[in-house]
């Protein structure tokens, strides 16, 4: 015999495939290892976790001793290991941690969901979009670290790539992100998302860069 459709379980998945979407498109955006997709299914799964564990402790509580939180308690652990999936060490930064941090929300706010407490995910979807979205371009702004795009043409010689890096690294520029572009056989475009601290002047790290050999400026690059 075929069960009725329990539609509080299909609200309750799609509630927090949508609220973990939100934090997951965040980091969507800003290019991070774990995006959108990531964020939906490990909101939903422990959802899904909390929920089942409910639903045995409602079968089978008569029968024997039963702890619906134990279940849900190993999501708290297990989100470990996809978080540390997330960190990655780049020379001498690690980046990442940010976003193991948000998958270890999204887990967390699944688990209310399960448990019913739809107020508690609710606002801490919103307080968690806050802090990465307003609060990044707060930390920023009174850090003084600006970040921009900087379009290159490069000569397809080897080593060349580590070249930039290094100059990149002598002063102090990180790369949030890099683009390739097609190009011929002889050219490759480029364009590098950085950031660099408010003591070094965007022209004197153009120059330094393009006084590179192989290394040209990029047309649409027009404020340089």
């Amino acid at each position: 015999m075929v069960k009725a459709i329990d539609w509080e379980v299909v609200l309750e998945t799609l509630l927090a495939m949508a609220l973990g979407g939100i934090i997951g498109l965040e980091r969507e955006i800003g290019n991070q290892p774990a995006g959108f997709r990531t964020h939906m299914l490990v909101c939903m799964g422990s959802a899904l976790v909390m929920m089942t564990a409910e639903y045995l402790f409602d079968e089978y509580h008569t029968v024997t001793n039963m702890d619906p939180g134990r279940l849900s308690a190993q999501v708290i652990s297990g989100i470990g290991f996809i978080g540390a999936g997330a960190i990655m060490k780049d020379g001498f930064r690690i980046r990442g941690l940010t976003t193991a941090a948000s998958l270890w929300v999204v887990a967390c706010i699944g688990l209310a969901i399960g448990a019913g407490f739809y107020w508690g995910a609710v606002v801490a979807t919103f307080f968690s979009y806050l802090t990465l979205f307003v609060l990044k371009k707060f930390e920023a702004h009174m850090s003084g670290i600006r970040e921009h795009d900087i379009v290159m043409d490069v000569r397809n010689v080897p080593e060349q790539m580590v070249q930039i890096t290094n100059v990149l690294a002598a002063l102090n520029v990180k790369v949030r992100h890099v683009d390739v572009a097609a190009g011929d056989e002889e050219w490759t475009r480029i364009c590098f998302k950085v950031a660099y601290p408010p003591a070094l002047d965007r022209k004197a790290l153009i120059g330094e860069l393009y006084g590179l050999d192989d290394v040209r400026l990029a047309e649409e690059d027009d404020d340089i």
